[in-house]
């Protein structure tokens, strides 16, 4: 096991990215059952409030990740000080994705519906970086030979077509698959062929004057989201909280 480490981590400079990946992953899991105590009202912890000024962790996170990413990009790929700077940052990327819905609707939605897109982010970024720890290189450029990767021309058409695919793949409504398609070619490939989401900018443009294939399009979203939307939304609500139900509208009379 030690042999396997040294030989595809330490090696080949991937140290530092696999301990980011492990600080990133550890941050997120502390920092939502720090939230969820709170939220409780269990525990030693609350919020960070001086003057009144509710300080979000996004704030520390912001000076982490710059303080690391600067630093993990002057240290290299090996050494201690490659490896200190690289916790660091995946320590305060963990911070700011966890509250990366806030930063996108701008409001602190953090416990309601649109915060399941800070974890829906946070495990898509940590299945990115486990691939690339893994072996997987941008466009499917990994999968070359080294006799295709000395013809320049094979090089160049290898990234175009993979890059048309995982952009085909996101106009048809399918960004996780177009993101994890950039990594994992064949991904992109199958969501470059399958139909678009009906609310998609592929079918809204290609789709219109085709209801066969728009019908088939709704019912195929429908029966992938009954199928999925179950499981996907027990599985955020274990790693990040249940959202907070939304207030019932006062009935006649209140």
């Amino acid at each position: 096991m030690g042999h396997w480490f040294h030989q595809n981590i330490v090696e080949p400079g991937k140290l530092p990215m696999l301990l980011a990946l492990a600080s990133f992953v550890v941050c997120f899991l502390l920092t939502r059952t720090i939230t969820r105590l709170i939220r409780a009202g269990k525990g030693p912890f609350g919020n960070v409030s001086p003057g009144g000024m509710h300080i979000h962790h996004v704030v520390p996170g912001v000076v982490l990740t710059v303080v690391g990413g600067f630093g993990a990009a002057g240290s290299g790929t090996h050494g201690v000080t490659a490896a200190v700077f690289s916790v660091i940052f995946g320590f305060g990327a963990g911070l700011v994705l966890d509250e990366f819905a806030l930063i996108l609707h701008l409001d602190d939605v953090y416990w309601s519906e649109q915060g399941r897109q800070s974890v829906e982010v946070v495990v898509l970024a940590a299945a990115m970086a486990f691939l690339v720890i893994g072996g997987f290189a941008p466009l499917g450029v990994n999968s070359l030979s080294d006799s295709q990767q000395d013809g320049r021309g094979t090089v160049i058409a290898t990234i175009v077509i993979d890059f048309l695919l995982a952009l085909i793949t996101a106009f048809k409504g399918k960004l996780r698959m177009a993101l994890i398609g950039t990594l994992v070619p064949f991904v992109a490939l199958v969501g470059a062929i399958r139909l678009a989401r009906p609310v998609s900018p592929w079918a809204k443009r290609f789709y219109r004057h085709r209801p066969k294939r728009r019908a088939r399009a709704v019912l195929r979203a429908y029966r992938h989201d009954i199928r999925w939307s179950g499981p996907s939304r027990r599985f955020q609500d274990l790693i990040g909280g249940a959202p907070d139900k939304p207030a019932l509208p006062p009935g006649p009379g209140r």
